[in-house]
């Protein structure tokens, strides 16, 4: 082989090389406004999971896997006094917290089973698992009562899967924390029953959060 064919076949590999890695297009990050993190939809005769964004006109639904949801720094705070958050850290650590009540700024996941229709499922619910949660730190999803008291409804700190239940027709907020700054990623699954009977499922659906110091 001539140098020149093996020069030219080492540009080929390299660039052979380069389109193996480079994605075919650039996830979409969210760093502020309205989203349903959680937005369990009925499709056809199937459960569907993705993430409906609302930062944008119309609303569109993205597979998680194509989206970074962003913690921005002025979501850093500090865990409130009282053992009621102390599966938050002790009081005065740093947590990042997406909030229950939208701050202007800060991304807002919401949860939505507005698109499963009455009559399909088991009960009119469907169960969220929160399946596992890889990162530098905890997470917690919960809710907080208008006298300040925690719910708990998914927590990475005392052990996964956690499952909630949800009744369909809702969109409802709660507070995403997060121990430390960096990447997480965080798998989670909606099952149900029909009302035939059926065990149903939408899959793993894997979810990534930045968090920013």
């Amino acid at each position: 082989m001539t140098a020149r064919a093996v020069a030219g076949a080492l540009v080929a590999g390299v660039a052979a090389t380069v389109l193996a890695v480079t994605p075919a297009f650039a996830l979409t990050t969210i760093s502020s406004g309205h989203v349903d993190a959680i937005d369990v939809d009925w499709t056809g005769s199937a459960l569907t999971l993705d993430l409906r964004d609302g930062t944008v006109t119309p609303a569109v639904d993205r597979a998680p896997a194509d989206v970074v949801l962003n913690a921005v720094s002025a979501s850093k705070t500090t865990v409130p006094s009282g053992s009621a958050y102390s599966f938050l850290g002790a009081p005065g650590d740093p947590v990042w917290i997406l909030p229950q009540t939208q701050a202007t700024g800060i991304v807002w996941p919401g949860f939505s089973t507005e698109g499963v229709p009455s009559g399909v499922l088991s009960g009119n619910t469907v169960a969220v698992k929160l399946v596992s949660v890889s990162g530098p730190d905890d997470v917690a999803v919960y809710t907080t009562s208008s006298l300040g008291t925690p719910t708990i409804w998914f927590d990475s700190g005392n052990g996964l899967p956690d499952t909630r239940s949800l009744p369909i027709n809702t969109h409802a907020h709660a507070n995403w924390a997060f121990g430390a700054a960096g990447t997480y990623t965080a798998v989670f699954e909606v099952t149900a029953t029909t009302t035939g009977g059926t065990a149903i499922t939408t899959g793993q659906k894997t979810y990534t959060f930045t968090v920013q110091p």
